[in-house]
């Protein structure tokens, strides 16, 4: 549509016999109805609802939620939520029911990380690695790749990918009750997401090695301070607080948003590709050391 041409031209046509004052609240008036018009593009649209492995995916109102649901496990990563997120971002960039995307989980955590309860009991330790690194980065592919903005909203604590996976985030909103874990070295592992390089950017490089080396532990209002989230808010209202915020984005002009956000990530988005393949093939080669694997043996000893 062209904004301005119709925007002059009923302006325009208006303004015959009216004052200054009136055509210019009439140009407002077109204008506010034609950005509503574009915003709510495809947000009109019947609601569509998906149940998946260990995940929900709902699009309804301009919003496409993906709910980790794995609340009896803290909502840890499967192979299967792999795939799953990953085909679902993929979907939302050609999807014009999708203005914006969001990512959060059911029950107390956000994403208590990879689930490796089998890990250790695994036959063939190779072809297990390469596959679920092969699935790892093809996720992460999508979230780099991702036109619409991605927020993701952070309902409680995070190990791990659930932490990692913020920083290709545009926005994120957390409860005041997370708390936020990269437990990578005490486990023999390296981190992912693209994290290496988005940490250091966001929160400054001591910090950053403070999170991935040291397995330092932040709250809510660290992560905050440190720009790892945009915004945190009480765990009562959460819930309500995030959901005005995500619909009032979702209401706006999805190409401004989509252009907006080319603008901001477009340039390093081959530089994000290249560090996603660099971290994931360390972490295949750690998940196959002798070091990782007594160390997660001897991480669920403790546990039982």
């Amino acid at each position: 549509m062209d904004f301005v041409g119709k925007v002059k031209w009923d302006a325009w046509t208006a303004a015959g016999d009216i004052s200054q004052e009136e055509a210019q609240k009439q140009y407002i008036a077109v204008v506010e109805g034609l950005l509503k018009e574009s915003g709510s593009a495809g947000a009109d649209s019947a609601p569509k609802s998906v149940a998946g492995p260990g995940l929900t995916i709902e699009v309804k109102d301009g919003v496409r939620t993906i709910k980790l649901n794995r609340p009896e496990k803290r909502n840890a990563m499967t192979a299967e939520m792999y795939d799953a997120i990953g085909k679902s971002l993929t979907e939302a960039n050609t999807d014009s029911a999708t203005n914006v995307v969001v990512l959060t989980g059911s029950g107390e955590y956000f994403c208590s990380g990879n689930d490796v309860s089998n890990f250790t009991i695994v036959k063939d330790i190779k072809s297990t690695a390469d596959a679920a690194c092969e699935r790892l980065r093809a996720c992460i592919t999508s979230c780099i790749n991702c036109q619409k903005p991605l927020i993701i909203l952070v309902n409680g604590p995070a190990i791990g990918i659930g932490v990692t996976i913020l920083g290709l985030a545009d926005i994120v909103y957390a409860s005041e009750g997370a708390h936020f874990t990269t437990p990578f070295s005490s486990l023999g592992l390296t981190p992912e997401a693209c994290s290496t390089y988005t940490f250091p950017r966001i929160m400054g490089y001591t910090k950053a090695n403070e999170v991935l080396l040291l397995n330092a532990k932040i709250t809510a209002r660290q992560a905050e301070a440190t720009g790892l989230v945009s915004e945190v808010f009480p765990d009562k209202t959460f819930a309500a607080e995030t959901a005005k915020r995500v619909q009032a984005m979702a209401q706006l002009p999805v190409k401004s948003l989509v252009y907006t956000k080319d603008l901001i990530r477009g340039r390093e988005r081959k530089l994000l590709h290249e560090i996603n393949v660099s971290e994931c093939d360390r972490v295949n080669e750690r998940c196959q050391s002798e070091d990782s694997m007594n160390a997660i043996a001897k991480y669920f000893s403790r546990e039982k």
